[in-house]
């Protein structure tokens, strides 16, 4: 199992042997779907094509190696529902999603200055604030491996697409 180091407090890398697992369809629960800007469609569209052709994903006492994960927020939690190629549910896992509010939030924030920065600033400045959104961008993945651990291992990568479906989901209209 993997557990958060007591000097750092970061959730280490899992070794690739205790990776056997991986999700190969991906469903997002959007009951109250929204309109989107194209820069979000298009950053869900990237994270699912990534996360389905590269992924390190392992239930912890689920039998099985190749998963369908429908992903969604019900009533202030978010949950993963685990299931088999058939459909078929295998373990579903929910957490509270407000601690990653002011994650999401200050994500937001900084990709919206991020894509108004893209049209008129020099490509230092782009590149400093680009600095900042992909450290939110780990820092929420980070957050989200540590709430699994115990539950689910899983690649950094795999963490980071995953954080970028979480932020998807909370878009308000």
């Amino acid at each position: 199992m993997t557990r958060p180091s007591p000097s750092t407090g970061k959730v280490p890398e899992p070794s690739n042997q205790n990776l056997v697992g991986r999700i190969v369809a991906i469903q997002l629960d959007e009951c109250t779907v929204v309109r989107r800007s194209p820069e979000v469609e298009h950053e869900r569209a990237v994270a699912i094509y990534d996360l389905i052709e590269e992924n390190m994903f392992t239930p912890l006492g689920v039998d099985a190696s190749e998963f369908e994960l429908h992903l969604g927020i019900q009533e202030n939690r978010l949950y993963l529902d685990i299931r088999d190629l058939g459909g078929a549910t295998l373990d579903r896992v929910t957490m509270s999603i407000t601690p990653f509010r002011g994650i999401v939030r200050d994500y937001f924030l900084i990709c919206e200055s991020y894509y108004d920065a893209i049209k008129r600033l020099a490509p230092s400045q782009i590149e400093a604030i680009d600095m900042g959104r992909r450290g939110l961008h780990d820092d929420g993945a980070r957050m989200l491996m540590e709430r699994l651990v115990g539950k689910v291992v899983m690649d950094f990568k795999t963490a980071r697409r995953l954080f970028t479906l979480i932020c998807v989901l909370q878009i308000r209209g």
